[in-house]
């Protein structure tokens, strides 16, 4: 089986690259690509070719435009990576037959919930990258391609960048940080992201039924400013160089 994997060098792309080794042959692309084939989801036209010429069983699509922040002076790019990127990958896994899994966030939501938010919950964008990641889960299953969206949040991993990481940078660096206490998730290891990726791949491939939109988050909740306590004291206890 021919799986095409888009955005393998972030933190989850590097884990998925292991979880979907057993299930066949993977086909990582960044976004410099190899061979004559394009893994840019900025460039609809190339990602369009690439899966006409591979024809794969499954496409993985771990890339996002996902600087918060700055999407809000970009959204040109944002809209081109989360919402038209998808709805390219969607219409050509329609033309193929092949099951695409892309990867959405919490950021589809207004943040006003006060419990962990449902699949069937109504959504409400505040943000450029959240809307732009809402427009593509739409054209994914406006699409009428077999499709698994998996909501996630709060990620983190040993590569890439996240907000353990930075905490860790930044208690190194500085002695004093200001970190929120009035917003909620539950830190999510990439490696989980990409085993249950895995499996229900393998689930969907032979109960197509089972395909649509889940929320996929580790268990149990915490603030980012516990989330940082947290991180400063393992690091602490494992001797690294903290100033705080």
């Amino acid at each position: 089986m021919k799986i095409l994997l888009l955005g393998p060098k972030g933190q989850l792309g590097w884990e998925l690259r292991r979880s979907l080794a057993p299930l066949g042959q993977v086909i990582a692309l960044d976004r410099h690509g190899e061979a004559g084939l394009c893994g840019d989801l900025a460039d609809a036209e190339g990602l369009a070719a690439t899966v006409r010429a591979l024809q794969p069983r499954v496409i993985v699509n771990a890339g996002a435009y996902t600087a918060v922040d700055r999407a809000e002076s970009e959204p040109a790019l944002a809209e081109r990576i989360n919402a038209q990127a998808p709805a390219v990958l969607a219409r050509e896994a329609a033309a193929c037959g092949a099951l695409l899994l892309h990867y959405g966030t919490d950021y589809v939501f207004d943040g006003s919930g006060e419990r962990p938010w449902r699949e069937d919950d109504a959504t409400g964008p505040l943000s450029v990258y959240g809307r732009t990641k809402l427009a593509g889960e739409q054209a994914i299953v406006q699409s009428g391609c077999a499709h698994l969206i998996l909501r996630t949040s709060w990620v983190y991993a040993a590569r890439g960048g996240n907000f353990a990481r930075t905490m860790l940078r930044l208690g190194a660096e500085r002695e004093r940080l200001s970190v929120i206490d009035d917003q909620w998730g539950a830190p999510t290891g990439a490696e989980l992201i990409a085993d249950v990726s895995a499996h229900a791949i393998a689930q969907v491939l032979r109960q197509p039924g089972k395909a649509g939109i889940y929320h996929l988050a580790a268990a149990g909740e915490t603030s980012w400013f516990s989330y940082a306590k947290y991180v400063i004291a393992q690091a602490r206890q494992a001797q690294q160089t903290i100033k705080l």
